[in-house]
This record gives structure tokens, sequence and C-alpha cells, in this order.
């Protein structure tokens, strides 16, 4: 089970910030958080905490996390006690993780939070074996090797070849490229629960203020759901995400069971999280 628990069941938290990206969106992360037991769960004093974003392009969010709201989440983990923050990415192959992280504005707010900046390009792979049905290893960026506390920040957001981009989907990011390359050679959405074995987030918070209905990752046709969700789980935030997908007409998930997802359903197999609806809570505030 993930740090925040209930009564032997996971939390999913939602609150309802509204669309409007200029209004500051801090208090509303932290009270996202609140509500499953605040920062205080995951943060210790002088801890070392890695945030993963979604840049794997440089385009505009949902396309790509929004740099304020990256932003709070690193000023409020320094603000729960932790020592350091290091924010770690890296964008799909063919273009430059820093010229993204530059272009869309977010190597700046980074470094005005405070926090380190880690390209996983410029630095070290390390092998990770896993017990996995459709891969079997994996090179992972060494700085999610050498720290546990993981937090991870996803957008939501529909897949023109995965169905969805959420949380579970958020690690292909931190593997060598090519490790992605055969990720999608066949059986995509297996080999993702899979690389779920490999690193595992302490605490996601998913910025849904947007999200892209149809197509993605890069561009889709975009929604406002005016939503922060958060939890331990990944697959229990990406159910509840589905159902935000699936809750605008003409989406392209519609007519199926959030349950029935090749993702959803072998990250069950790998016992990644929860196995149904009956073992979490949705508490709104």
């Amino acid at each position: 089970m993930s740090l925040f628990t209930r009564k032997e069941r996971e939390l999913v938290g939602i609150v309802k910030p509204g669309s409007d990206l200029n209004k500051p969106v801090k208090k509303y992360v932290k009270k996202a958080v609140d509500l499953i037991g605040g920062f205080g769960k995951l943060v210790e004093k002088g801890d070392t905490i890695v945030v993963k974003p979604n840049f794997n392009t440089d385009d505009a969010y949902p396309g790509s996390s929004d740099p304020d709201f990256v932003k709070a989440v690193i000023e409020l983990l320094y603000e729960a006690g932790a020592g350091k923050v290091i924010l770690a990415e890296d964008s799909y192959f063919r273009v430059s993780t820093r010229k993204n992280l530059e272009n869309t504005g977010m190597l700046r707010k980074a470094l005005e939070a405070g926090a380190e900046v880690i390209v996983l390009r410029e630095g070290k792979w390390v092998t990770v074996d896993v017990d996995g049905k459709y891969m079997k290893q994996f090179h992972v960026g060494e700085i999610f090797t050498k720290e546990k506390k993981i937090v991870y920040l996803p957008c939501i957001k529909t897949h023109f070849l995965g169905k969805f981009t959420m949380s579970l989907k958020l690690p292909m990011g931190l593997i060598r490229y090519d490790d992605r390359i055969k990720m999608h050679l066949r059986a995509l959405n297996r080999k993702i629960a899979d690389l779920n074995i490999a690193v595992r987030p302490s605490l996601i918070i998913m910025d849904g203020r947007k999200c892209f209905i149809t197509r993605g990752p890069r561009t889709g046709e975009v929604r406002e759901p005016g939503l922060i969700l958060v939890s331990g789980d990944q697959i229990a935030i990406d159910i509840e995400a589905i159902k935000v997908i699936q809750s605008f007409e003409g989406n392209n998930l519609a007519g199926v069971s959030p349950w029935s997802f090749d993702q959803i359903r072998w990250a069950m197999v790998n016992k990644i999280g929860v196995g149904s609806e009956k073992e979490y809570y949705i508490l709104k505030g």
C-alpha cells in the first residue's frame, strides 16, 4: 500500500480550482494533498525529493506540464521540509530536453523555486532488471535508482497509441531512448505495466484543469474539467482520470470500462496498485 491510505484503503483526493491558468494554483495543490494526509506523509526534514513532470515535447499545456503548476509543487515540497528538490526529465529522443524546458519556461521557473534540474540523457543510465511478462530490463535515469521519494506530475490526456497517458505512462520519460523504441514495437500498454515495476512514485499530483479528450499526446481536443487529482496509487488515480475524459461528449475512450484498458489490467497483474474501486476512497474538497 502507499503512504496515503485510510482504513486499509488507498485515497484519491480531488479539488476543483477551475481551468483559469491565471488563477494561483498553489493553494489548491496543497488543499488536494491535505485531503489525503498532507505533504508531511511523504516529506521528512532534509529529504531529497525527485519530481517527474511531463515534457516529452514543448507543446502547450496540457500537451506538456504547466510550469506554474510544477513550480507550485516544488515550493510546497520545500515548505514541507525537503532539503533538496530535483526536477528530472527526458523528452522524446529526437528533440532536446533542455531546449524543451527552456522553451516552455520550466527551466527558469524550476530554478526560481530552488530546484536542481537534471536532464537524464546528460547523465548516467542504470540497468534495472524486472520480472515483467513483456519486458525484463530497463535503462533508467540514475537519479530514479538513487532516490526513493518520487513525485509524479502527469497531465490528463488521450494518446493515439496508448489510449491514454497519465501516471502509469509517465515513467516512459525516465528510460533510455532504445527502451522507448522497444516499448512501441508491440504490446505498448502491457509493457507500460512492466515499466512500473522498475520505478514507483510515492505521490502523484495530476493536473486536470485542462485535458485532451481526443488524439494526444502533443495536441488534441481540449476540455476544461478544472480539477486536481492526487493519490499514492497509480491505478486508482488513472481510473478516476479516465472517467474525467469519458465525461465529455466525443471523447476517444467512450463506451469502455476504465478497468478494461490494457494499461490498467496489466498494472493490476503486476500489482502496481488497487484491483477494484472497493479498494480506495475518493475525497473531494
